[in-house]
């Protein structure tokens, strides 16, 4: 059967070749005569799964021994409530750049909890049609935390921002996470939910130094708890054994393609292509952020009504494209890139929406 073009924000399109190596492995795992699903985590060959996927991660970042690297359940709304909990201490406070929808989130979770929350910059102003370029913190922060990338609203962060030393940096890279090089050791805690660019949903990958891991408040819930985490190697509880699994394979897939500087010019290219046919379209297609600030991971556009945007994304499902409704909070389309979508895909949907334009401009 062919596979569909896949544009959904998440979960979202796994490698094919991924996807076939998995299904070997579904029933028979190495000749072990069980599914990598049956397996315990207790066993020596699921502990060489976590092992290998962990050491991947840490090649393709260029992690050193400083680093550690976890994989958590709850999501990235999780993470919301786990840091402030952990790094927000008493006398500080916890600065945001909000960027969006989940950024919002996040500063509401910390808020939930009675922490003290300064937002040190907001493009609320204009429907987060853009990332600030100029932040105020507060006087004493315990940490900054961003948005990469914002997946509704399809704005991304092009550099690693520059912050004080001393002051801790965070970021949710959900959505953007491993599509391009980044200069890690500008981050303290990085996490991402793996169902966008790295494996299926279940699981957040955390990226942590081992410095600021310390300094982590104690007394927390054991499921709440970075450093309970951390001695156990993901594993306090059972962890999502085959979404840690296949995140494995997806970051070796990702090696195998040439690292994270070919990914990068292949999220370009197929960003590109869209970018392009929105920008040639003389305002049929409107682009809904500012130009310097468009994502290369998640496209949004508006056509000239509602009616013509349904119309859109049900002829695109007719050419077996998916995925192409913009979230329910904002309307519109919006076209989801990551790593594993191909560019042909990429190329297929700018060609249908010169072909749109040309029957209803």
């Amino acid at each position: 059967m062919e596979r569909l073009h896949n544009f959904n924000a998440g979960p979202a399109v796994l490698p094919e070749e991924v996807l076939i190596e998995a299904q070997a492995d579904f029933v028979n795992y190495k000749g072990m005569g069980l599914s990598v699903m049956e397996m315990s985590h207790r066993s020596k060959e699921y502990q060489a799964i976590i092992d290998e996927t962990n050491a991947a991660i840490k090649r393709v970042y260029g992690l050193g021994d400083d680093w550690e690297v976890l994989f958590v359940q709850g999501g990235a709304s999780m993470q919301f409530l786990m840091v402030p909990m952990s790094f927000a201490h008493e006398g500080k406070e916890a600065n945001y750049i909000n960027t969006g929808q989940w950024s919002k989130k996040a500063i509401s979770e910390a808020k939930k909890i009675g922490k003290n929350v300064h937002v040190a910059a907001t493009s609320e102003d204009r429907n987060f049609a853009y990332i600030p370029k100029t932040w105020a913190l507060s006087d004493n922060p315990s940490y900054l935390h961003i948005t990469t990338n914002n997946t509704i609203f399809g704005t991304e962060w092009k550099t690693d921002p520059d912050v004080p030393a001393g002051i801790p940096l965070i970021a949710d890279m959900s959505s953007n996470f491993m599509s391009k090089p980044i200069d890690v050791e500008k981050y303290s805690l990085i996490y991402a939910g793996a169902q966008k660019n790295v494996g299926p949903a279940g699981c957040v990958v955390v990226l942590i130094k081992k410095d600021f891991l310390a300094s982590a408040a104690s007394g927390l819930p054991s499921m709440l708890d970075y450093q309970i985490n951390a001695k156990n190697g993901s594993m306090y509880n059972t962890p999502p054994t085959f979404a840690i699994y296949m995140i494995g394979l997806v970051v070796k897939w990702i090696e195998n393609y040439g690292g994270l500087e070919k990914i990068e010019l292949n999220n370009i290219a197929k960003a590109n292509y869209i970018y392009n046919a929105i920008d040639a379209s003389n305002g049929f297609y409107k682009g809904t952020v500012d130009k310097a600030d468009r994502s290369l991971m998640n496209i949004t556009f508006r056509l000239p009504s509602e009616e013509l945007e349904n119309l859109f994304i049900s002829e695109a499902k007719k050419q077996n494209m998916i995925g192409l409704k913009g979230h329910r909070d904002v309307g519109g389309c919006r076209a989801s890139t990551y790593n594993s979508l191909p560019l042909t895909s990429a190329h297929a949907l700018s060609e249908f929406m010169k072909s749109f334009q040309k029957q209803h401009g």
